[in-house]
Formats: C-alpha cells, structure tokens, sequence
C-alpha cells in the first residue's frame, strides 16, 4: 500500500499540458495526472494566507504587491462573517469590510484567491467568526444541522455568495477553489449532515464546477469527521510534522489529484502570558522546498498576520481560558506591520528555484517614527461616567448574560447594593466560575479587586448596608477552537458574598466605541479633581502633536497595567504589559494626522502609573519575557 502512496506522490502534477485547449478559463482537478488544471495547463501555486479583516484598507494594496513579489500565485483569504454581520440582519461590506475591492486589487496584482467564507473560520478570531448574536437562541448547536443554525448560515450565504459569483475564475474574476467550513474534523460534532447543507449552498450559488475542497489537521480522526465526497481533501501541518506522512495521510482519503498542505505553518500565535511564538527560518525554507520538490501545491498560514485590533481576538479553552494576544504578527514572512523579513527573503529564494518570479525589488517597509512621549490626564473612573458611556439601565433579580442584552462585545457594568454591613473582608465568590472574563469590581468607587475566569474566583471586599457595589466586566475574546464556541460572556451565573445570593442588579451596556468616535472626551472641559485614585476601571485621555509626519508607529504604555486604547476613535486593542509577551500596540500611519491633533484615550482597567505618559517608539516589542500568569 505505502508503496503505491509513494508513487502517486511522486507523479503529482508532473501531468503533460493537455491537446485542444479551450480559451474558456477554468479550474479544475485532474484526478489521472495527479494536478490542478487552470485552463486546461498542468498548474501549481505558491500562496499566502493574508486576513483583509487585520489590515487596514489603505494597506491592502502594498501588502498584496510584496506578496506578489515574493513570487506567490495566489492568496487565500478568510471572510469573518461576524465582521460582516456583527448584528444580525445589518450587513456591512463598506471601508475596511470592502471584501469584493479587496478582491479586485489582489486581481489587479496578479494574485488569484482561494476562498475560505467559512461559515466557521476558525483563525484566532473572536468566536472562530461566527457572530455573538447566535448565542441568544438557547442551547443553538453551532456548527451542525441545528436548524436555527441552518438557517442562520443559510441567510448568510444567500448574502454572501451571490458576491463571489462574479470573481469565480471561470467568470473571469480570480478566485480558483473555495473551502467548505474549517477544519471540521477538529470539533466535536462530526455532523456529515451540516456539510452536506454547507456543500449543497455552496453548490447552488457558485455552480457545479468550481473546484470546493476541505482542510483538516494531519490526523486520522481530523480527516475522517472532515471530509466529505464531492469536496476535494487537503491537509495541514507545519515544519514539526513528517511531509512524507502527511501527504500519506491525505492520499489515504484522496488516492488521486494533487497534493496540498492547505496551511502550512510559518509561525504561531501567542496567547497573553505566553513566551513569543517564534518558528525557524530555515526549517520553514527546507520544508517548503521538500513540498515544491514533490509536485505539492503549499499555502503558507500565515503570510501576513496583521492585527486583532479592537475586541476581534479569540481565545483558546483546553484546560483554562487563554485569551490571543492584540498583534497577529505570527512570526510571519511580512511583519505585524507589513515589512519584509528575512524570511520573506528566505522564502522568495526558494519559490524561484521552482519558477519564475516577477522581476523586480521586494517594495519596502513602510517608515516608522518615534513620536516620543505624551502625557494623559485622568477624565474620571468609569463609574462616574456611566452618563456618557451607556443608555438607562436594564433591572434584573438576576445578572443578565451579554448576548441577552445584545450587547456582543467590549464591557457592561453590573451594579448592586451590599445586603448587609461588611466590617471584616468578606469573600466575593463566583461558586459556577461564571465571571466571563474578567471582573473589576468597586464599592462606592473604591477598587476592591478582580475577578478572572478559572483563575480567580474569590475576592474579599468590605463596605456597608447600601453601599454601591459596581462590577466592570470584560469580554475578552470568546473561543475561536474546540467544543468551548458557545461561549457567553458576562455574569454567567450568581455572585455570592459571604451567605448572600446578590440581587436586584442594574446592567448598564457600555458604548465607549460610540461615545469615543462621537469624538468624546476631548469634546469636553475635564472638571476639578479628575485625578483622584489612579486604581480601578479609569478613562485617561492625551493629545499627539502633529509633527508634519503621518508614519507608523508603536505604542508602548510603561507601567500601565491592562486596558483598552483608541486613537483619533479607532480602536488599536488591548494591551496588558503585566501579562506579556506583547508590550507595544501597532499604529498603522493612516490612523494619525499630521497636521491636526491626534486623540488618544485609554480606558485603564486596574492601575494606572503615577507619571500617567505614554510612549511612541519605532519599532515593536513583542517578545519580551511573559510574567506568570
């Protein structure tokens, strides 16, 4: 048998070009020759993945055309559909949602595209992309053939698809293949039924002929529950793995057409308190050529990873929640901020050992400059300016979850009274662990302490009969892999302090991306004594001075502890130096002005530093060493 397997490897896409080509184009598997067909030729790509949904728009272009300089056929993409569709019925596919442009630049440059619309993307993104708003219909089973979830996929791709129609290669656009679902075989459902509908949708509206095509990790069970006939298998695995074993494994449930590695690893993730990801530059070169040697097709996840700004991150849930950093970076060929690296170099050098690549030099990085420092000013904690930040409060006997209040992402505030005197330091406890994911709690605008999910479920508070008790909680990214995806957020389930069930909660949503991009706080006179503690769930804001430059840059907050930051009302995501590895946030030059002030705000979740600066520095610090969580 391996000797068979073997053989069909080695005769992968050495197929001849076929006799009386037609000029229609097309894209097509040739299961005799072992080879993709792109109109009628024997075909192998180089690609990269790329997420247009981490890049801002005006970089788009400079990131695909270094892409396509380092010698890559195509690119392949994933479309967040909670990015598209953050509430439900509302679609947006405008500025930096503008997929179909996003297409059409990337065919302006040469590249084509390999489509991943999901409905699950998995890709560290919140939620694996799928939108919160699922999670109101109770006990949905996301990713089978629920039929709330059907259903819901089922308008989405009627959205969608009909988009994509158009760029399909054979209508003369540049998308080549289209994968169906992610990764399937990794989750637990192993529902052949949902596949078959997510096969069937894609069917009706991209037609019989496009090449559809499934990815799965490099295991036997992976392969089994992800796979599906009429949807071409490929695998993925990264520099660790045996390519021989791999390409084994797919052909174990594809005996014939070509072989692909759907995502092959140039990097990894970093979760916050992790060490750096880093993954070796030669080892990634060797292993790519191993793969082109063979006749494999190869797309390399990632190319470039870009940024989780805003509240977009995942989080990964085996034995506790770990939440992705803000960067994406990925140790990628292109850098967080799209510059070349070394391995970019690497890897162009062997993608023209195989063909040709465009004549040319690599574009360069985009300038940096050092803005230097700028000092904030306290505007008030976030209890006192509940006013701005959120609508009247809803009541409840009972904490409400986030999604029951539709509000999907970012903070509310939970308010309740002490049932009783609390002279002595008297235990908070979350009994079900149900804070999701982290607590900040006050009494009468004094920080007691935190709350965090499956690390730190008591706290001990003081205070008296009446008192204001206010609990800040954090959405900080819901899982994006594994059975953990119905993940709500909020309280959960009850608090407890001491004896007492706490009750007769107010909840107030908070819109501070609203209030924010309205142009709040620096719309306002900032009153006397908004200094005041420095701990606590606090808003700070500044001003950097137009310096004639509009570059990229990086902030790094010294001595700032967790938090959120927006500039000019575009949030950058989350910092948490503490936590580590990553200590700088990306600024793409776009943000900044040059000529006009540029706004910054931070909302400081646990305590501010004294000198209350901030630095802007012209490079990143990703790496620095983790603290212990």
């Amino acid at each position: 048998m391996y000797a068979s397997v073997l053989f069909f490897i080695t005769l992968s896409c050495m197929c001849s070009p076929a006799k009386g080509l037609s000029s229609k184009r097309s894209f097509t598997i040739d299961y005799k020759k072992n080879c993709f067909l792109k109109d009628g030729q024997p075909f192998q790509y180089v690609s990269g993945s790329i997420h247009y949904s981490r890049i801002p728009r005006f970089y788009w272009k400079d990131r695909l055309l270094k892409m396509y300089m380092a010698g890559l056929d195509a690119i392949q993409i994933y479309v967040p559909w909670n990015f598209h569709e953050t509430v439900e019925g509302i679609h947006n596919f405008t500025g930096d949602r503008d997929l179909e442009h996003f297409l059409d630049l990337a065919n302006q440059t040469g590249l084509l595209v390999i489509l991943r619309p999901g409905p699950y993307i998995c890709a560290e993104w919140e939620m694996g992309g799928l939108p919160a708003w699922l999670l109101q219909r109770n006990n949905i089973r996301l990713r089978s053939a629920d039929t709330d979830y059907l259903q819901a996929v089922t308008n989405w791709f009627a959205v969608l698809l009909p988009k994509m129609t158009p760029w399909l290669y054979a209508n003369g656009g540049n998308i080549i293949s289209v994968q169906v679902e992610n990764e399937y075989g990794s989750y637990y459902a192993c529902d052949y039924n949902y596949m078959r509908h997510l096969r069937t949708l894609l069917r009706v509206f991209l037609g019989q002929d496009t090449v559809l095509f499934t990815t799965d990790g490099n295991t036997d069970k992976e392969m089994t529950c992800g796979t599906l006939e009429g949807l071409y298998a490929t695998v993925d695995f990264g520099t660790g793995d045996n390519i021989t074993e791999a390409f084994n494994r797919q052909r174990r449930f594809e005996p014939q057409g070509p072989l692909v590695n759907s995502e092959y690893y140039t990097g990894w993730l970093d979760h916050w308190g992790d060490e750096h990801a880093m993954v070796d530059t030669q080892k990634v070169s060797r292993g790519l050529a191993e793969m082109l040697s063979m006749g494999a097709n190869v797309n390399m996840y990632m190319f470039e990873g870009g940024t989780n700004f805003g509240y977009w991150n995942g989080a990964d849930h085996d034995t506790r929640f770990r939440p992705v950093v803000t960067s994406y970076d990925y140790d990628a060929p292109l850098s967080e901020a799209g510059d070349p690296t070394e391995k970019l170099m690497a890897i162009r050098d062997v993608i023209k050992t195989f063909k040709s690549i465009p004549l040319g030099p690599m574009p360069p990085a985009t300038p940096k400059f050092a803005y230097g420092f700028v000092m904030l000013r306290k505007v008030g904690n976030i209890s006192s300016l509940l006013d701005t930040l959120s609508v009247e409060p809803v009541l409840s006997k009972y904490p409400l979850t986030f999604e029951e209040l539709k509000q999907y992402y970012g903070y509310m505030l939970y308010r309740t009274s002490l049932p009783r005197d609390l002279a002595e330091p008297t235990p908070l406890i979350s009994p079900m662990n149900g804070v999701r994911d982290r607590a900040y709690v006050s009494v009468n605008g004094v920080f007691q302490g935190l709350l965090e999910r499956d690390t730190v479920l008591v706290i001990n508070v003081t205070g008296q009969q009446g008192d204001i008790m206010d609990i800040l909680v954090e959405n900080m990214g819901r899982v994006n892999f594994g059975s953990h995806i119905n993940d709500n957020k909020g309280l959960i389930s009850n608090l407890i302090l001491g004896q007492d069930v706490l009750t007769d909660w107010k909840m107030y949503p908070l819109d501070i991306d609203g209030a924010i991009a309205a142009g709040w706080p620096h719309t306002v006179s900032l009153h006397n004594g908004t200094n005041g503690p420095s701990t606590g769930p606090s808003v700070y804001m500044g001003t950097l001075q137009p310096s004639g430059r509009a570059w990229d840059t990086f902030l790094k907050l010294n001595d700032w502890t967790k938090g959120q930051v927006w500039i000019n009302g575009v949030n950058l995501g989350r910092y948490w130096p503490t936590r580590g590895p990553q200590q700088t946030l990306y600024v793409p030059g776009p943000l900044l002005s040059a000529t006009l002030p540029n706004n910054i705000t931070v909302l400081e979740l646990e305590e501010a530093p004294v000198h209350t600066r901030v630095l802007f520095m012209d490079r990143p610090l990703l790496k620095a060493k983790a603290a212990k969580s």
